[in-house]
């Protein structure tokens, strides 16, 4: 998104857990379209709230997981949030060989930015020609 779109709109990526690292396959198929993930960590919605991020001043919560859509809806309680649902393959644990697992990557990857560009149309940042 922050490729695509740039300073357009303020994004954070947000899990339902906290996981220290990032798959390496998650990496390895981002860097192909120049997004470097390898400092990236995952934190969980109640770690952005200890931290200080405001989950009132988000106006959207894409969920790719119904886990992440159920904590997103939990959190239109207290907040006003639009919560929209895509339903991205998860590639964990798909594929026996390296490459098999990395077009599994590759593909998740791929819907992601088609949906991306659904919603919001051809990308603009620095990335509109990649993919």
């Amino acid at each position: 998104m922050k490729k695509f779109y740039g300073t357009e709109c303020y994004i954070q990526s947000v899990g339902v857990r906290s996981d220290m690292e990032i798959d390496g396959f998650a990496i390895t198929v981002c860097e192909e379209i120049g997004v470097e993930l390898s400092r990236h960590r995952s934190r969980s919605f109640d770690e952005m709230e200890e931290w200080g991020d405001d989950l009132s001043s988000f106006d959207l919560v894409l969920a790719l997981s119904p886990a992440s859509q159920r904590r997103a809806l939990d959190l239109t309680r207290f907040y006003h949030l639009d919560v929209e649902y895509w339903p991205i393959l998860d590639p964990t644990g798909l594929g026996r060989t390296r490459e098999e697992k990395l077009d599994a990557y590759r593909q998740t990857r791929d819907m992601i930015i088609a949906k991306l560009t659904e919603r919001w149309g051809a990308p603009r940042g620095q990335g509109a020609g990649a993919a």
